[in-house]
C-alpha cells in the first residue's frame, strides 16, 4: 500500500463535494458539523475552483488530496490562513471502511511539509470534535501539542460544540522532519 499526498485539483472536486454532500447525518454529528449549513454544491464546487486558482499568498484554503495507491481517498485541508504565521488544518477520511488503519497518521505527517513550506507557517493548529476520537489520537501520535479543550464554533458547518485545540510549530516541525516520512 503505497500512500501519497498531493494539492487538490480541478478534476478532484467532485470526489471532495461527493464526501459532503453524501455522508450521513450521524456523520456529520461524529464529526461536530450541520449538513443544513452546506452551501449549494455549485457554489461550493466554484469556491473550491477559486481557492486552487488563487495565488498561493491569497488563499483563504488550501486543501491536499490523500491517495492510496494512486487512487483517492481522503483530504485534508487549511483555513483561517494567515500566511506566513497560522493556519487551521481539518482532516477527512471519505470512506469509512479508511478509518481505523492507522494510515490517517501517516497522511497528516506527509501533509505537513506542505502545509508549513508552501503558505510559511509558523504554526499549524487543528481543533478537532472533542467527542470525535480518531483525529485527536491521530494528532496526538504525529506530535502536535494539546494546548487546551474550549467550547466555540470552530467553523462555517459547524455548531457549538468543546473542541481540543493541538499545534504544530515550524520549530517542532522542523526538529522532527525527519522522524515524519
Amino acid at each position: 500500500m503505497s500512500l501519497t499526498v498531493r494539492e487538490i485539483e480541478v478534476r478532484d472536486i467532485d470526489l471532495l463535494l461527493d464526501y459532503w454532500y453524501n455522508s450521513s447525518s450521524e456523520h456529520f454529528l461524529k464529526m461536530g458539523a450541520d449538513s443544513s449549513k452546506l452551501p449549494s454544491r455549485n457554489d461550493f464546487y466554484n469556491a473550491l475552483v477559486e481557492q486552487i486558482n488563487s495565488p498561493v499568498t491569497e488563499k483563504k484554503s488550501y486543501a491536499l488530496i490523500w491517495e492510496e495507491d494512486g487512487v483517492p481517498i481522503d483530504h485534508s485541508n487549511v483555513n483561517s490562513i494567515v500566511f506566513g504565521k497560522e493556519a487551521y488544518m481539518h482532516l477527512h477520511v471519505w470512506n469509512t471502511n479508511n478509518r481505523k488503519k492507522g494510515s490517517g497518521s501517516i497522511l497528516v505527517k506527509k501533509s505537513l511539509p506542505f502545509y508549513f513550506e508552501k503558505l510559511q507557517l509558523e504554526t499549524l493548529f487543528c481543533q478537532p470534535y472533542a467527542l470525535n476520537p480518531a483525529p485527536n489520537k491521530t494528532l496526538q501520535n504525529v506530535g502536535f501539542e494539546f494546548v487546551k479543550k474550549y467550547t466555540t464554533i470552530p467553523g462555517s458547518l459547524n455548531f457549538e460544540q468543546e473542541v481540543n485545540l493541538w499545534k504544530m510549530t515550524r520549530e517542532r516541525f522542523l526538529l522532527s522532519k525527519f522522524n515524519l516520512e
